[in-house]
């Protein structure tokens, strides 16, 4: 669900005047915040900018900062600290979903553990085993 969002975020689809009177900018100061690299909208293939919700998003925070009186090169830190910050969320949450995981597997294992530590294996299978677990293991406080 999280990287729909994302990918909605970053579909190019407002032209630079949509996007000047949605973040209340000049075209020409889009234009110089482009040529600094503080935004990179996506291009038509006739050339012509487009910018996504997240590049207006972007836009509308260098224009509370630059009206806070951060000047641009502070205003690039802020948003490269913002992004690294961002990226490592996102880092985190793929390692938590990663730890649960690892989790529900050694849980697992050690459940097969302790039902193979139970079972008396006679000679018989594993799935003999199991079939026997689950029709005797009820009177045994399996």
């Amino acid at each position: 669900m999280a990287r729909r969002d994302e990918d909605d975020k970053s579909k190019p689809l407002y032209m630079i005047s949509v996007a000047a009177e949605l973040t209340g900018m000049h075209p020409q100061t889009l234009r110089v915040y482009e040529q600094k690299g503080l935004v990179t909208p996506g291009r038509s293939r006739g050339n012509t900018r487009l910018y996504s919700q997240g590049d207006i998003e972007r836009l509308n925070l260098i224009s509370k900062l630059t009206d806070e009186g951060i000047n641009l090169a502070g205003v690039v830190r802020i948003l490269d600290m913002r992004e690294r910050a961002m990226e490592r969320d996102k880092e985190i949450d793929r390692l938590r979903r990663r730890v649960r995981e690892l989790e529900d597997e050694v849980h697992e294992l050690r459940m097969r553990e302790k039902i193979t530590a139970l079972a008396r294996y006679d000679g018989a299978g594993p799935e003999q085993v199991m079939r026997g677990l689950l029709s005797n293991g009820k009177g045994r406080g399996v």
